[in-house]
């Protein structure tokens, strides 16, 4: 009798799984149904977002309710919906550089608006009752900085209280005691899953309460979904999760929720090659949380093993934009071979819609121990200094570039630092100076193999001399009258 007994459970659960398994399938196929298309770019703004908020007022699906105001004066929603007793709050850009989370709330909630999913909403909305606060931080997301208009960083501020952002959070906190929070944020796409050249595109942490990173049955719950919601990733994105610090801090939001008695579910968007929008990430987001909601509404969750939590990798910041390998570099009438790591780093443009980049030699070396989202094997080539040129007019710059010439000395154009060709453009003074390799520079010079010129490196974009331009990622160029 105990054998059929525990031959039912099996079965049961293997149904359960593969029901799991066949929605998150179905979420990613039928994302682009859903996709907020309002918000594309992550430089989103508070006014972006207001549209959205005020359709779902009139909406009667949901609850929508102004819950406080930023130092600025901007109106903080939530934004609720479901019948169930199990309270879940969801929170995005508590970081105002930070929207990926943002921009994958709205496509939930055109999920939940739909008709498509019947079965899977009704299981989820009638076992819970799901807030979402949308744009924690919308004074710093008007500028897109990390902090807010008084210059602290929110998720410090859970003890002081001193922010009335952080005053709204602790307050819903509290007034929800939900069993589960997500704190939605964004990292840096320079980290990687430890010990591989693979990014974190996502990470995850379930924060700890104390200083001993003891595990309760509340922080044993968040780990649980985590490691449900990292299988669902592997299958999109494998090898590119990471498990976030859980150093204790005890100013952070996120561990002081834990202790309030939530389980904290935090999740970093971190980089993916070639979306540098971070929209296929905003997908991931997407399927993941939803995935989570479900199987907290089927509490299938409860039968994972919390010790998997421990075998995903930790968080590493071992990754450059570009890394070039082995290259010869000649100084002082000797040559050495060197590793260069390249960062692309982003510079708004005013307004703080767009950027360019501006890059740098973030470290030069032997870089054995790093990975890049773009590595090339420079053995056998030497890196040669870059040549200035006058000119009337720009009809070719993979030409000028052939010819060892990236500097470029023409008419200015105004009120703009960049240009969308990789050439520097600099003034009639400008003086090309003597070429010397160090971190902090801005990485402009040429690679060559058997006395010919094969590479151009101009801002930090690897140009492969003999491709179009349009056929490869030349990055921006600079105007530089320096």
């Amino acid at each position: 009798m105990l054998k059929q007994l525990l031959s039912l459970v099996i079965i049961c659960l293997a149904f359960q799984v593969q029901a799991q398994d066949e929605l998150t399938s179905k979420l990613y196929e039928t994302y682009e149904d859903y996709k907020e298309s309002s918000i594309g770019k992550r430089r989103i703004k508070h006014a972006d977002i207001q549209p959205l908020i005020a359709q779902l007022k009139s909406n009667p699906k949901f609850e929508v309710q102004k819950v406080g105001e930023s130092i600025q004066g901007r109106d903080l929603h939530l934004i609720s919906i479901g019948s169930g007793d199990s309270n879940i709050f969801l929170w995005s850009q508590m970081h105002g550089d930070e929207p990926t989370a943002t921009q994958a709330i709205f496509d939930i909630l055109n999920f939940f608006n739909a008709p498509e999913f019947k079965e899977e909403k009704d299981e989820i909305l009638s076992k819970l009752k799901l807030h979402f606060l949308p744009m924690l931080n919308p004074d710093g997301a008007e500028v897109f900085t990390r902090r807010n208009a008084l210059g602290i960083d929110i998720n410090r501020d859970a003890l002081r209280l001193q922010s009335p952002e952080g005053r709204t959070l602790k307050r819903l906190r509290d007034s929800l005691d939900a069993d589960f929070g997500f704190n939605l944020h964004d990292q840096s796409k320079y980290y990687n899953a430890e010990r591989t050249e693979k990014p974190a595109t996502i990470s995850y942490l379930a924060t700890a309460f104390n200083y001993e990173k003891d595990i309760n049955e509340v922080r044993a719950n968040a780990m649980k979904v985590i490691v449900y919601m990292d299988k669902i990733i592997q299958n999109y994105a494998p090898g590119q999760v990471g498990r976030y610090s859980d150093d204790f801090e005890p100013r952070a939001f996120g561990d002081n929720i834990a202790k309030w008695g939530t389980s904290l579910i935090l999740i970093e968007s971190g980089g993916y090659p070639g979306d540098p929008e971070k929209q296929e990430i905003r997908k991931l987001n997407y399927v993941s949380i939803l995935s989570a909601l479900y199987t907290m509404a089927n509490e299938s969750y409860k039968d994972i093993p919390v010790e998997d939590y421990e075998k995903i990798p930790r968080n590493d910041r071992m990754l450059f934009d570009l890394k070039i390998e082995n290259a010869t570099y000649e100084l002082l009438g000797d040559s050495y071979i060197l590793d260069l790591g390249i960062f692309n780093q982003e510079v708004d443009l005013e307004g703080h819609n767009q950027f360019y980049y501006k890059s740098i030699v973030a470290d030069q070396g032997d870089l054995s121990t790093y990975y890049a989202y773009q590595t090339f094997d420079a053995s056998g080539y030497t890196i040669v200094q870059p040549k200035v040129a006058k000119v009337d007019r720009i009809d070719n710059p993979l030409n000028l570039l052939k010819d060892g010439v990236a500097y470029v000395k023409t008419e200015k154009p105004e009120k703009s630092a960049f240009v969308h060709f990789p050439l520097i453009l600099v003034d009639e003074k400008f003086e090309l100076k003597k070429f010397r390799l160090q971190p902090g520079i801005n990485p402009t010079f040429f690679l060559k193999k058997d006395g010919k010129l094969t590479h151009a490196v101009v801002n930090g974009f690897l140009i492969d001399l003999a491709k179009p331009l349009d056929q490869q990622n030349s990055g921006n160029g600079l105007i530089n009258s320096k």
